[in-house]
């Protein structure tokens, strides 16, 4: 019986370096100074057809300055920026921006007041005219607008604009979607229902997005991918789930939620706390670090509150402390305690409503498999 050699052909199905198809958007060590500052510094990223990726970050980190760069309305210093893996811009060689196939969408809609919503859908289509009315009716429709396709946009609210916006970048089949801020100015009611109708619709469209905010929540909703930035840098990127549970350093934490911190000396790769030990894994001995959780990761011993600690091995040691209010959310409650050992004050939060007296003493721990150890910051 033959055998066939593994090198003679590669399994059904089996992608290879040959047959792979290149990212539909790719950016190359992308970096833009203006008067002598640097305002993005070495970005890279790849996006596939279809999938959603958020860069997210604090205003002036750089985030709208990148887009402005894919979309071509601004020149980078150094860098290469591909599409379906053919280059459409270097320091050199650039495609205007009319022809790289590159749909935008800013916070101000930026919609044509004198133009119907049919006509602002119909912008920059190409064809004849029954075409363009089959296109634009087709969008419409699926941003359910068909209504409204003679009104003007000052006749719509903020949300139904945004759709009209939608409509208008898609309707050219763009392969990739830029959207700087899109949702910022709508209504917190209307926000979530109408992010999640223009993902759909995105994802229908199998276009590639890069979707600019500094709304960590919204990152979390919409992103297949999160890359974080700061100063003007990518300094984490991953799935939503991976840059939450395991953050770059301290700050990256504290950009999802509020945090608690709590500052130790190592020794023998171990630093001691009033809440007992926890893993300092490669510190040094006799440096600081910092051990970093989020409120919702504080466990309050409701069993023992006020009668002494209850240490197990998944919470450490409980500390005693001193209720200073409490504050009722939603969905959640605060609680803001100051511990005995130090004088701090510590966030805690609480499914529904938890509203203990000020005053109230309560014993508290810390749950060892959702904290973060890192380099104490100077």
């Amino acid at each position: 019986m033959s055998q066939t050699s593994p090198l003679s052909a590669p399994d059904a199905g089996q992608t290879t370096a040959a047959n792979r198809r290149p990212p539909r958007l790719e950016i190359r060590n992308l970096s833009r100074s203006f008067d002598g500052r640097t305002v993005v510094d070495n970005v890279s990223l790849q996006i596939e057809a279809g999938q959603v990726m958020c860069l997210l970050g604090p205003s002036g980190c750089g985030k709208s300055t990148t887009l402005r760069m894919i979309a071509g309305v601004e020149m980078q210093n150094a860098g290469e920026i591909y599409v379906d893996g053919e280059l459409i811009c270097d320091t050199v060689f650039r495609v205007p921006p009319e022809r790289r196939e590159i749909g935008l969408i800013f916070q101000d809609f930026a919609l044509f007041p004198h133009l119907s919503v049919a006509d602002n859908v119909a912008f920059g289509l190409k064809g004849s005219k029954e075409q363009k009315r089959a296109r634009v009716v087709e969008l419409l429709d699926r941003v359910s607008l068909s209504r409204h396709i003679d009104a003007f946009p000052h006749h719509l609210s903020g949300g139904e604009q945004q759709r009209v916006a939608l409509a208008r970048a898609l309707a050219p089949k763009p392969r990739i979607m830029l959207m700087d801020e899109p949702f910022s100015g709508l209504d917190n009611r209307l926000r979530d229902g109408i992010r999640d109708e223009t993902l759909a619709l995105l994802k229908e469209e199998d276009a590639a997005v890069l979707l600019v905010t500094h709304e960590p929540d919204e990152a979390l909703r919409m992103a297949d991918e999160i890359a974080l930035m700061r100063g003007g840098c990518i300094v984490q990127q991953g799935a939503p789930y991976t840059v939450y549970t395991h953050p770059v350093d301290r700050a990256a934490v504290s950009f999802f939620s509020d945090i608690n911190v709590l500052t130790a000396t190592v020794q023998d790769e171990v630093a001691q706390t009033p809440f007992g030990a926890f893993a300092a894994t490669g510190q040094a001995n006799g440096s600081q670090v910092d051990i970093v959780f989020r409120p919702q990761h504080v466990k309050i011993d409701f069993d023992r509150s006020g009668r002494g600690p209850n240490p197990t091995a998944q919470d450490g040691t409980a500390a005693r402390a001193t209720v200073q209010r409490a504050r009722f959310l939603g969905n959640e409650s605060l609680v803001e305690f100051r511990m005995d050992f130090d004088d701090r004050v510590l966030k805690v939060t609480v499914p529904n409503v938890f509203l203990p007296e000020p005053g109230r003493v309560m014993w508290l721990a810390v749950r060892r498999d959702r904290c973060f150890v890192f380099p104490a910051k100077t």
